[in-house]
């Protein structure tokens, strides 16, 4: 969203940060959305390597084009129940600076183009509640997507990832 400000000795423009594409995706009935210039790729289901002694939301590692990449199940890194997988899961590669990871969806919506002026901000939920990782909550006619920052759902509360990478 662009705002104009207009005084006698100065002209302001702000721009909403938020706005632009999002890769929109659903776990259970909840649609989410990333920003797309994180994501590198969607893929089918591939044959998971399990690494032990890893958080149950790390489901292992894949071997993707000679790149070892670790994959987490996003529904378990919710506290979701874990669900059956089906022809439309997949696992969306993003990028997260130094380190791809893969993390398994439900299924893929659509990429949408959400303005500023459709993203209110995360609500409040007490102290208790850390809802930092939530960039807003992006409205469309018929529908709310939860607005993700990726990086700190996975890379700052993360720690293992690092370990499973070889990056810190």
């Amino acid at each position: 969203m662009v705002s104009v400000t207009s005084s006698a000795s100065e002209t302001t423009i702000s721009t909403d940060v938020r706005s632009g594409k999002y890769l929109t995706f659903c776990l259970g009935n909840e649609e989410y959305g990333l920003e797309i210039l994180k994501v590198r790729e969607i893929i089918g289901l591939m044959p998971i390597t399990t690494v032990p002694r890893t958080p149950e939301y790390i489901k292992g590692v894949i071997n993707l084009r000679g790149k070892v990449i670790p994959v987490i199940d996003l529904r378990l890194k919710f506290c979701m129940p874990e669900a059956e997988r089906t022809e439309e899961t997949c696992i969306i590669v993003v990028n997260l600076g130094q380190v791809e990871v893969g993390i398994i969806v439900d299924r893929v919506s659509e990429v949408r183009d959400i303005d500023g002026k459709d993203i209110d901000d995360p609500p409040s939920f007490g102290t208790n509640v850390d809802a930092s990782f939530i960039l807003g909550m992006g409205k469309s006619a018929e529908r709310v997507s939860i607005l993700l920052d990726i990086t700190k759902v996975l890379g700052e509360n993360t720690p293992e990832l690092a370990d499973l990478t070889g990056n810190e």
